[in-house]
């Protein structure tokens, strides 16, 4: 098996590597003076089980292409096998024409990937479960139940907590979670106006007095997580916390987390943090690196992934 890092998230890359205990593949990413990406393995993958870690976030074409050009050096250089291992799938939210004339820009990412070479996708909390139907190589999306459970379940008496979705089309991710740690649910109705800007609308379910947990995949300006805070605590709520699995936070998102009723915003390493989210009194990062190392291993091993979410 051989381990390579890209750019994108160096510190989980070398969590997950500490994890299996094995070294990361030498290898050098680099710019030219246009800012061409040129990649080059350092060690012989001939015959190897190859596993590549990028997440395609911030800046998002950038690492897409380190992902896309060390998968064509792997394949040339006669890996046996590919598995691209993306932690945050970018373009993710562009799933669906939303309009006349608008691109599905995760199939056109999901076709780059293949086209490239991988052989297999590794990928966490997908926005959108049929974006595995997008790629026509086999793909692996992990969960975040394994990470946030235990946590929630740790700092929270399990008797009052609702969890509650920001939205109906999250409904779905959070009664598993729900249904994990025996919770009630709860649904905010919200109208978006536009990208970026939401209106909350109506709380459906009983929050009075209640331990209220906001459960989502994607926090990127925070808009909708803390109008959501803001409502719940307007209906009687007793706290109200975020578990979200990847901490995009552009902008001024940190900014308004800390100034938002939320006492807790808890995200994962799927994205690297900035020192802005580093320093911050109510954001909280939990590391994926044992969940994505063990796929890794149950992938190389050839065993069951879905076993990691049986309870």
């Amino acid at each position: 098996m051989k381990i390579i890092a890209g750019n994108s998230n160096r510190p989980l890359a070398e969590a997950i590597s500490a994890y299996l205990n094995i070294p990361l593949t030498k290898a050098s990413i680099r710019r030219f003076s246009d800012m061409e990406v040129f990649v080059e393995i350092m060690e012989n993958v001939r015959g190897q089980d190859v596993f590549v870690i990028q997440s395609s976030s911030y800046p998002a074409n950038d690492n897409l292409m380190e992902l896309l050009i060390t998968i064509d050096a792997l394949k040339r250089g006669s890996a046996k096998r590919i598995t691209a291992v993306i932690p945050y799938f970018g373009y993710a939210r562009q799933d669906r024409k939303t309009g006349g004339r608008t691109p599905i820009s995760a199939k056109l990412v999901a076709n780059l990937i293949t086209a490239a070479g991988a052989d297999r996708v590794l990928t966490l909390e997908l926005h959108a479960g049929q974006i595995q139907g997008f790629f026509d190589i086999p793909t692996d999306n992990l969960h975040s139940s394994p990470i946030f459970g235990p946590n929630i379940e740790e700092k929270f008496s399990p008797e009052n907590i609702v969890m509650v979705s920001p939205d109906v089309g999250g409904v779905v991710r959070a009664r598993a979670m729900a249904k994990r740690i025996g919770a009630d649910l709860a649904i905010i109705d919200k109208r978006r106006e536009k990208a970026g800007v939401s209106e909350v609308m109506n709380v459906i379910g009983e929050v009075d007095g209640k331990d209220c947990i906001l459960v989502d995949d994607i926090v990127d300006s925070a808009g909708t997580l803390c109008n959501a805070a803001g409502a719940l605590k307007e209906k009687g709520a007793k706290s109200v916390s975020a578990y979200v699995v990847h901490g995009v936070l552009s902008g001024g998102a940190v900014a308004r987390v800390s100034a938002s009723p939320l006492e807790r915003l808890v995200i994962t390493d799927s994205i690297a943090a900035t020192e802005a989210v580093r320093v911050s009194h109510n954001i909280e990062q939990l590391t994926v690196a044992p969940l994505i190392g063990e796929a890794i291993k149950r992938i190389y091993e050839e065993r069951s992934i879905s076993a990691l979410f049986r309870y």
